[in-house]
């Protein structure tokens, strides 16, 4: 028989991971995303949106943006400053709260749109962070995600380091999130209609070194597993990255553009 999964423990060790290193640095290279995702959700002056498991707040500032009373929340403190100073930066009024994806601390029904971008994908329990995000919008509100695709640079890139540093035996991987499928079996057709599109964003850094030094100094998964791992095995892991960076690079010698699919998912709960 198989031991159940520690989901606390993996929670706990996700959060150190996601508060080591600094990932605004990466995160704010994505905000292309959250302005799209927002226009996705063809979100409304005045419309109550939460943003979970925000990091530094590119949905979050997508929806101020567009004239919205948000709420930014994450497990990570830290990431939420970086969302507040981003925010204050832009004089926009944002409301940021420490929370839990999988006990959020709402009130049912209480948002008229609640959005992810590649954030609630790394829950531990996910179909509770499922439920819980379906259980926090209103009947005809949108839940908005965007979610790395299993095949995607970023899911190839998550195999990689499960090869080198396997997660805990039960863990699901979080590119499940990424899969139509998957989705169709947490948010039922009866009661949520489902929209997906495959998009893809493009990391462009000056080449494989550029964007495995980066990654390991201020992206929390990354900047684990290779502190985690003896020199041999972190120049090992090295090794595989610079290969799956340049085998999909798309820019030749002369820079690094590597293209990473991902789900933008519009799911309006009826």
């Amino acid at each position: 028989m198989s031991t159940p999964i520690d989901l606390t423990a993996l929670k706990n060790r996700q959060m150190a991971s996601w508060a080591s290193g600094d990932y605004a640095v990466i995160g704010t290279t994505l905000q292309i995303v959250g302005e799209q995702l927002a226009e996705a959700c063809d979100l409304l002056c005045d419309e109550r949106v939460l943003d979970v498991a925000a990091g530094n707040g590119n949905a979050t500032l997508a929806a101020a943006r567009r004239g919205c009373h948000v709420t930014s929340t994450d497990y990570v403190a830290a990431l939420l400053e970086r969302g507040e100073d981003r925010a204050r930066a832009e004089r926009l009024d944002v409301t940021f709260q420490v929370a839990d994806a999988e006990a959020l601390p709402f009130e049912d029904a209480s948002f008229d749109a609640v959005l992810s971008t590649f954030g609630v994908m790394f829950t531990p329990d996910q179909p509770r962070a499922a439920a819980e995000l379906a259980r926090v919008c209103r009947p005809g509100g949108r839940i908005g995600l965007a979610n790395w695709t299993p095949e995607g640079f970023v899911g190839q890139m998550f195999k990689t380091l499960g090869r080198h540093l396997p997660p805990p035996p039960g863990a699901q991987p979080p590119s499940q999130w990424g899969t139509e499928a998957w989705l169709r079996t947490q948010f039922d057709e009866r009661d949520f209609l489902l929209q997906v599109a495959r998009k893809t964003f493009n990391f462009r850094y000056r080449s494989a070194a550029h964007f495995i030094d980066t990654f390991r100094t201020w992206y929390g998964p990354v900047h684990k597993a290779f502190a985690a791992l003896p020199p041999e095995g972190a120049q090992a892991l090295e090794n595989d990255l610079t290969e799956l960076l340049n085998r999909l690079n798309r820019a030749g010698e002369k820079s690094l553009v590597v293209p990473s699919e991902y789900l933008e998912v519009v799911i309006t709960r009826r």
